[in-house]
Parts: structure tokens; sequence; C-alpha cells
């Protein structure tokens, strides 16, 4: 019987595998599949041999009020137990739009084109550099097109083509995204609650791996965009100007750090993210002279920045809500897929990294090897089939998640945008993100082994 459920969910699984990849709901689709992973492991219990119960103590539960147990943790527990990540997403988003409103991003971007001049290529490289930086912390659709409109119109304006416009801006956004405090703390969540495993933090992360993931990417963009322009022919059909550019004044100089404090106090001091996000925050808008009007009117307008944040982030919230309760049931599903798969799983390190550099293209159209689609079911079955250091696995899934998904697919909100601002086809824009994917992704893959595999696993203390 454990082998007929464990098919059943298998099929389940390439099910929403399927969901994901047409673009539907992500929310609905993993409350659906909780459902499912519900109903099944417990119904097997039922029918399932007394060994196989014995085998898997997870599966043990008395009578009424041990189903009732499961049912809280995997519908109540799980969700509230990601109360931290939430709150870090919120502000983080807040600061976001603070950066916006003060034109301290705008000013980052503007300071880096008159050093680029009129060369495409040293523009490219710098803009580059600078949006990597800058989104290291800020994250969400909203401050990547508030950047996007910036961005793109300049490169576009200077001869480059918007294809490679395209691809290069999303690319630097990817690559800024592997040592984002947010992201790290929503997809560390995925893998130990948060009291867990108290070292793996990000200055640890950043220190063994986080760092040359996001060198990786970066240069890889850039050298590839430079490939794909000196391959095309420039052309200056779009000289746009950036929206509202002629109206917008620069923000001070000194307050250019001010993008990447929450970042250097968490990995130099593990500073609280949020308390480098409020620091900073508050700073830009004094030092910016944004809090100048009356104490309501100060009041006011920081209540609307976080406002417009969170509405930023409210697609994200809905699916973090849910994300943790699919986390919880794959707990009670594994041990079917266990029987099903555990002799086909991989369970070396090295292994690991050649497959999931392989079948890289699984992280695209939110497959089962990106966290924000149904990897997560994939992580599952492959940590309750071998026993892999949390830091390894990290890296394994953040690669298919940030430089594929995030940086490559047409499916990311703000790749859906670009590409609607552009006028790009998918199909352009595909042909030059999925070389890019794959080149920066298998480096990523051996660095991943050589650092936090096999002996580098023994780093974490």
């Amino acid at each position: 019987m454990e082998y007929v459920v464990g098919i059943i969910l298998l099929l389940s699984f390439f099910g929403l595998a399927y969901y994901c990849i047409k673009g539907h709901n992500l929310m609905i689709g993993f409350l659906v599949i909780t459902l499912v992973w519900t109903i099944l492991p417990l119904l097997g219990t039922v029918f399932a041999s007394a060994s196989f119960i014995e085998a898997n103590p997870v599966l043990q539960f008395e009578g009424k009020s041990g189903l009732v147990k499961i049912l809280n943790e995997i519908y109540q527990s799980a969700p509230e137990g990601w109360g931290t990540t939430l709150v870090n997403v919120c502000w983080g988003a807040w600061f976001g739009r603070v950066l916006m409103d003060t034109g301290i991003a705008s000013t980052l971007i503007r300071k880096t084109v008159e050093l680029g001049g009129d060369k495409p290529m040293v523009t490219i490289a710098l803009l580059n550099i600078v949006t990597a930086l800058i989104f290291t912390a800020m994250t969400g659709a909203g401050p990547v097109i508030a950047i996007g409109v910036i961005v793109l119109p300049i490169l576009m304006s200077l001869g480059v083509p918007k294809a490679i416009a395209m691809f290069s801006f999303m690319g630097s956004v990817a690559a800024g995204i592997y040592l984002n405090p947010v992201n790290f703390a929503q997809y560390r969540a995925f893998f130990i609650g948060v009291d867990d495993m108290p070292d793996f933090t990000l200055g640890w992360y950043a220190a063994h791996w986080g760092y040359a993931a996001l060198l990786i990417m970066l240069v890889a963009t850039t050298l590839l965009a430079a490939v794909y322009l000196k391959k095309s022919k420039t052309s200056h059909a779009w000289a746009a100007q950036s929206r509202g550019a002629s109206e917008q004044r620069n923000a001070p100089i000194y307050t250019l750090l001010l993008p990447i404090v929450p970042v250097v106090l968490k990995i130099w001091l593990d500073f609280s993210v949020i308390g480098g996000f409020v620091i900073a925050g508050f700073l830009a808008l004094f030092l910016c002279g944004r809090m100048n009007g009356t104490f309501k009117e100060n009041c006011q307008l920081v209540n609307k920045l976080y406002y417009d944040g969170v509405v930023d982030t409210a697609p994200l919230v809905g699916f973090l809500l849910t994300l943790p309760m699919f986390n919880k049931v794959a707990s009670y599903a594994s041990p079917y897929f266990k029987v099903v798969l555990g002799g086909v799983m991989p369970k070396n390190e090295l292994v690991v990294c050649i497959v999931f550099a392989v079948l890289l293209f699984m992280g695209l159209f939110r497959g089962p090897m990106t966290l924000v689609g149904c990897g997560a079911a994939t992580l599952g079955v492959l940590s309750n089939v071998a026993s892999f250091s949390v830091p390894f696995l990290y890296a394994v899934f953040a690669i298919p998640t940030i430089t594929v998904n995030i940086g490559s697919c047409i499916t990311q909100s703000w790749v859906a945008w670009g590409l609607a601002y552009t006028k790009v086809e998918s199909k352009d824009f595909l042909k030059l993100s999925i070389p890019n994917a794959y080149v920066t992704g298998v480096l990523q893959y051996v660095a991943a082994f050589i650092m936090l595999g096999g002996l580098g696993a023994a780093w974490f203390i």
C-alpha cells in the first residue's frame, strides 16, 4: 500500500509542477497540494504494513487527539513559525520604498552613467555592479520596476539592443539577491526553523559561499552581455529618457552608501536585519530632507511608505503563509516518497551538484528545482533520502531559485513587466538568459561543492 500512496503522491507532485509552469496562482496551488498531501499519507497509515509504520515514527499517532495534533501543526503552528520571515519581508519592502522616495537609488544610477560616459560596455558593467549592490538591500517587484524604468531607457539610449539591456539588468538584480537579508531569511526558512542552527547566519553564508555566488553571476552576466553586444548591431531606435528624470534631484553624495548599510551591519556584526533597515531608512529620510514637515506629516509619510511597501509584497506574503503548511506536510509524505524514490535519488554531494547542474532548465517556469515554485517538494524528498548539511542544500536550491528563476525566467513578475515595458519577445530574452543561467549555474555548483560539499560542510560549526 505504501508504494501505491507513494506513486499517487509522486503524480500529484508532477501535477503541481505543471500547475506552476502554467503560471497559476502559487498560494492556491500550495493550499490544494497541502490538502492532498495531508489526506493521502494519513489515509495510507490505515492500510500500510506494520513494519513501515514502525520504521517511520512521524506516521505514528493515536486516535482523534493525535490526528487533531497533526492537523494543528500543519495548518496553524507551521504558518505561525514564519512570523520572523514575514516581518523581515515587510521592513525590507519599506526600506526599498524609502530608497526610491528619497531619490538615493536613482541618484546612484545617474552617477554611474556619468562615469561610464558614452561607452556602452563600460556603462553596462558599472550599472550591473551598482544594480547588484542596490538589490542586496532592496527586494520585490516594486523596487525592481522603479530601478528598471531608469536603467533600461539609459542603456537603450546608448544603442544597447533592448533584449541585451533586459538580460543584463535582470541578471544583475538576481546577483544582488544572493546577499539580500530578506531573501536569505525567506529561503533559510525552507530548511530550518527560526531558532535552529543559529550559526547559519547571513554572515557565515556570505563568507563561505554567498560572495562567490554573487561574483560569479555578476561577472558571467557582464561578460556574456559583452559577447552579445559585440555580435549585435547597436540601435538607437529608443532614445528614451528615464521617467521623470528631468524633475528628479540628486540625493546628497554621502547618502549613496545607505543602501548597503543593513547588509554590512548584518554580515559584519550580525546586527538585526530590521534594525539595519530602520537605521538606514530613517537616516535616508532625514538626510535627504524628507522629514522637514510637521510631526503629523512625517508620520503620514512613513506610514504611506510602509503601506506601499507591503502592497508590493502582498502576493509574496500570501505565498509565504501557505508554504510552511506544505513544508510541514511534506514531512508526513516523505516516508512514501522514500519508498518509491529512495533508490534513485542522489546521496552524494558531487552527484547532487552534477544532476542539478544538468537539470537547471527545471528551475524555469516555477519548476521542481526552484523554491518559489514546487522545489519545496523536491527538497523534502532529497533531504529525507540522504543526510546533507543545511548550508550545502541551501546553495543547491538557491542556484535554480535565484540564477534561473529570478534572473532568467519569464514567469518572474518583474521579468514579465520588463518584457512588456521594452517590447522584447520572450523567446529573444530566453535565448540570452538561458545560456547565462547554465554558465553561471554550473560555476556556482562547482563553488558550492568545493566550499560547502564534502570537506566544506565540515567548516560549518
